[in-house]
């Protein structure tokens, strides 16, 4: 059985060549696929240098930025065809996820059907942050808790392992997010609809130190107003019960 690293990349030439060869060195026989959504700043052509280099290495060429989750769905309902894939790890490609962590989640996948790289259990943390953002990241995901009633402390957490079974399961038209809030939706569907047994380990969540982030507010307000929605959905799913 294969594992597989989901990578979605826009402009990430700075940091993509030394997170992939971090990766292959930790973990050698994890393949890794890159989804590019049409990088202007050449990260595509600089994955394919590498592809004749580390030959589990792939890339889904996008034709534009359409959002992380748009990216995630492609990429998951492309790998989850292939049944020798025991589960699909979503990672960011700028050095602020430690690749350091994957083998233990690895280790965890045959007991769990979804880990989590929580920045808020013990153990867990963010470096590089400002106060705002540090701030706005803890309300936001006590917010996203008090709605959906999931029992997770990071909900907002990008950095997670999932076994494939349960994405070849999961019915993708349910979750409607473009963005970001892809990640929340996605853990929504996978808990409350498929029964995930789900854990948290911790992690050291690092800021990036090249490139330009793609947090933005309008990313903030589309997670304000899905979240809302998932509570409206847990109710009824509680109500059925």
């Amino acid at each position: 059985m294969k594992d597989i690293l989901l990578l979605p990349t826009y402009n990430e030439k700075e940091n993509i060549k030394s997170i992939i060869s971090e990766v292959f060195s930790l973990v050698p026989n994890l393949e890794i696929l890159v989804i590019d959504d049409n990088s202007p700043d050449g990260t595509a052509k600089e994955v394919e240098v590498m592809m004749s280099v580390y030959p589990g290495l792939k890339i889904l060429k996008r034709k534009g930025k359409t959002g992380l989750g748009n990216a995630y769905k492609e990429a998951m309902l492309l790998v989850s065809q292939d049944n020798d894939i025991r589960s699909v790890i979503t990672m960011d490609a700028d050095g602020s996820h430690q690749p350091k962590y994957l083998p233990d989640f690895l280790a965890s996948i045959n007991d769990y059907d979804l880990i989590i790289g929580s920045r808020y259990v013990s153990g867990g943390g963010v470096e590089n942050w400002e106060g705002w953002r540090r701030y706005l990241s803890r309300f936001s995901n006590i917010y996203a808790k008090l709605f959906t009633h999931l029992p997770i402390n990071d909900l907002t957490a990008g950095f997670m392992c999932i076994k494939t079974d349960f994405l070849r399961r999961l019915d993708f038209s349910q979750i409607s997010s473009s963005g970001y809030c892809f990640l929340i939706e996605l853990k929504f569907n996978l808990i409350r609809n498929l029964n995930a047994r789900v854990i948290e380990l911790p992690i050291i969540f690092i800021e990036r130190s090249k490139g330009a982030s793609k947090f933005s507010l309008k990313i903030a307000w589309e997670s304000f107003w899905k979240v809302i929605s998932l509570g409206f959905k847990n109710s009824i799913h509680a109500d059925k019960k």
